[in-house]
């Protein structure tokens, strides 16, 4: 990315330092203290499979694990995650807030130990640092600001699948039963982890039912004091829930108040980042969602001005947020809209990205930077929102991928780049340089409230191994049955 006033940003810590050290040699009153500039990037990493397609495929659990990993596969995250260390160390943020930092974990048998195959926040921060710029999860007190979500545990046989060209290095077989946990988290640049003063995770009161009773995902957030010069800033990183049920409020909305809420005493400057699933249009009439985010109901009437009932963006906005930009409202700066297999758009949604004004696929604005607190926003960008482009892409590894690339490419009339087709996240990131007034005022911890121990997943999958056990025991009793019937004909 180009120049987002880092440099500018040093200068106005380290020239009015220099200043005050000579007044006071001199005897002169020292200079009244700075603003402190700060660059911060919001990442959404991908979990790499499009989850509605695998929930389609319930309760056939087998058939939804063989899908996602197929797709995660395909998605690889290691040959995409050089692209996503690229633009972050072009934009050198002092923090990052990363969404959907997963890892997936396999085993070839029951009674074998999980592998990690994939752990997308430590191959992010190995790849950052390869390419110059080395970051760390921000961590103090014995706690790190990480904040694991839901998982669907890897279950022997139920969420079996093949890949032997993954697991016959790892295993010496072609089939593992795999799993995956989802999280949230602050990485620092390596150069800041001494500034770290505190972190912690919260969780959402609200969850959204996947399977009623069965399943439901958890969300939250995690949370980290930072020192940026002699200023501390309170940071926090989210992922609000995409799903949502027609005529209630959006859970997405739900959380943001409880967000709200729970930050409605911190008074140090504080920037709030992350995939909000919310679009400022949310909710909206279905002729104008291509995307299916929450639609407009009696309930939940369209959104206007900070009427936030039904909307996590305005639900910020109107408790005195600023969205840090770039401007939501406008077409170009959408964020969302890439395929499953992230060979560019999705082509269902490329003709409606086209008619909002979109040339790039995308169709929803869902990543934001909010600020409050005497935070301010010197100016804002996204990247990664405008495929093709020569050198911010990867190369396509499965023919899905390069007729979904390559088709896409024709309809917008553009040409698939010579290094690859394939775009390193679903998501466009959002890069913002603020700059906070001075202060030296550190508020309390916030409180921890830690989910489920178990996890309402672990719950569910365990009721659903169950009933689809003892679904499967009641069709081979009948089967059984049926076939004496037919041996006591046959012998009558």
């Amino acid at each position: 990315m180009a120049d987002v006033g880092v440099g500018r940003g040093l200068a106005r810590l380290v020239v009015p330092v220099a200043l005050a050290a000579l007044a006071s040699a001199l005897g002169a009153a020292p200079a009244q203290a700075e603003d402190a500039d700060l660059v911060v990037m919001t990442r959404n990493l991908y979990l790499g499979a499009d989850v509605s397609s695998a929930l389609g495929l319930l309760p056939d659990l087998p058939a939804a694990a063989q899908d996602m990993w197929s797709q995660v596969a395909a998605t690889d995250f290691t040959a995409r995650v050089p692209v996503l260390a690229a633009e972050t160390v072009a934009a050198r943020p002092a923090v990052i807030g990363i969404q959907e930092a997963t890892t997936w974990e396999c085993r070839p048998s029951a009674f074998a130990g999980t592998t990690v195959v994939y752990d997308f926040t430590q191959q992010f921060l190995d790849a950052t640092a390869a390419a110059g710029t080395p970051y760390v999860l921000a961590s103090a007190n014995g706690r790190t600001a990480l904040n694991q979500g839901y998982s669907i545990p890897a279950i022997p046989r139920l969420t079996r699948v093949v890949d032997p060209g993954t697991f016959q290095p790892l295993f010496g077989t072609d089939e593992a039963d795999c799993g995956f946990t989802i999280a949230d988290a602050l990485a620092v640049r390596a150069d800041l982890a001494g500034q770290v003063l505190d972190v912690g995770t919260v969780e959402y009161e609200n969850a959204a039912a996947i399977v009623p009773v069965l399943m439901e995902v958890q969300r939250g957030y995690a949370w980290a004091d930072i020192r940026i010069g002699s200023t501390p800033v309170r940071f926090v990183t989210t992922h609000l829930e995409a799903f949502w049920k027609p005529g209630a409020i959006p859970a997405s909305a739900e959380q943001a108040r409880q967000l709200v809420r729970d930050l409605a005493e911190v008074s140090m400057p504080l920037v709030v980042m992350g995939d909000f699933n919310s679009d400022p249009r949310d909710p909206r009439t279905p002729g104008d969602n291509p995307g299916g985010q929450p639609e407009a109901t009696g309930d939940c009437p369209a959104q206007s001005g900070t009427d936030g009932a039904c909307s996590a963006y305005w639900t910020m906005i109107g408790a005195g947020y600023t969205d840090s930009g770039p401007d939501a409202t406008d077409p170009l700066n959408l964020s969302w809209g890439a395929s499953g297999l992230l060979a560019g758009p999705d082509l269902d949604r490329l003709a409606a990205a086209k008619a909002m004004g979109n040339p790039y696929g995308m169709t929803d604005r869902l990543d934001y930077v909010f600020t409050r607190n005497g935070v301010t926003v010197r100016q804002a960008a996204l990247v990664g929102n405008d495929w093709p482009t020569e050198g911010g892409t990867w190369a396509c590894t499965t023919q899905a991928q390069s007729e979904n690339a390559e088709a896409a490419a024709k309809a917008m009339g553009a040409t698939v780049p010579a290094s690859g087709a394939c775009l390193p996240t679903d998501h466009a990131g959002v890069v913002a340089t603020l700059a906070a007034s001075a202060s030296d005022v550190v508020d309390p911890p916030l409180p921890e409230r830690v989910g489920f121990p178990l996890t309402r997943w672990a719950v569910g999958i365990g009721a659903l191994v169950l009933l689809v056990l003892a679904v499967r025991g009641l069709v081979r009793r009948r089967r059984r049955r049926k076939a004496a019937k037919r041996a006591a004909r046959g012998t009558a």
